[in-house]
């Protein structure tokens, strides 16, 4: 049996990891709502561009925002948000799973985002074009060179981490241009039409269209990776609550075997007290 002092430097242990656990916990849950709070500004900063985009844009095609002479490439883009660390659980490799089964080197190219996507790729032997790091801060995330490369191809599909709840999270794989298209169909309408015959457009419509497209696409993608870092920190949370309990439990183990450690020792000083008490006695009745 283990001495109590041993038992009792275990129990220190294990209360410190209930202690970091649950700060942990307490970060992501505080993450989670400040993120929550970020898409809700973001989507109404979207509600508004797709008002004046759905106004000016007489027909249902959607260009990516590129320009006249960009050179598209036949091939369709893969986007996968992942963690930045392993700290995330197996939801990534679900994720991961999900591209591959449709991924063909012929037909499409993968740019990764976040480093924990990049690692599970190169350990698979899959090729990926570019690695962009996940950003750290949830406002104002610059995805220009992002859309730089969406641009450069015929279709993107975005592959992500969905938040459904605190204990729920999903995989989920959506065209680019169908994201866009769906935000704006939860858009208040207008009967109103923005035309060359009552605006004035500097350099072209074309030119303000795609502007608009470009900003959609950077709305849409941001949305899309705060919804992955909200299914991270919603991971993380249920895997620290977990780790929490599970520690908690073992302190409560080690506390009990502690008290059993102690109460075994003085049950044998008893003994050894009792034993000497007797033969102390026996001796002395020998004497006698």
């Amino acid at each position: 049996m283990k001495r109590p002092n041993e038992i009792e430097r275990e129990e220190m242990a294990m209360a410190t990891l209930v202690e970091l656990t649950s700060v942990f916990e307490g970060i992501a849950s505080m993450r989670i709502a400040q993120i929550k709070n970020q898409v809700l500004q973001s989507t109404k900063f979207f509600d508004a561009l797709w008002a004046i985009y759905s106004q000016l844009r007489v027909d249902s095609l959607f260009s990516f925002g590129r320009d006249d002479h960009t050179n598209v490439i036949d091939k369709e883009l893969y986007i996968i948000i992942t963690a930045e660390g392993g700290f995330s659980g197996d939801i990534d490799q679900k994720l991961m799973q999900m591209m591959l089964q449709t991924y063909d080197a012929e037909k499409n190219e993968i740019v990764v985002i976040g480093h924990h996507g990049a690692i599970q790729l190169a350990q698979r032997g899959v090729a990926y074009k570019k690695y962009f790091k996940l950003p750290n801060r949830d406002a104002n995330i610059n995805v220009s060179p992002i859309i730089r490369e969406v641009q450069q191809y015929k279709s993107t599909k975005v592959f992500y981490q969905e938040y459904v709840s605190l204990m729920v999270q999903d995989v989920k794989r959506i065209e680019l241009s169908s994201a866009v298209r769906e935000k704006g169909s939860t858009s208040e309408k207008s009967d109103e039409i923005i035309s060359e015959d009552n605006y004035i457009f500097e350099p072209s419509t074309y030119a303000v269209a795609a502007h608009l497209e470009r900003s959609m696409m950077q709305i849409a993608i941001s949305q899309l990776i705060l919804n992955s870092k909200l299914a991270q920190y919603a991971s993380r949370f249920r895997a620290m609550s977990a780790s929490a309990q599970r520690a908690e439990e073992s302190r409560s183990d080690l506390h009990l075997e502690y008290n059993r450690a102690r109460r075994a020792i003085k049950d044998e000083r008893l003994k050894e007290i009792i034993n000497g008490i007797k033969k102390s006695t026996s001796s002395k009745a020998g004497v006698a």
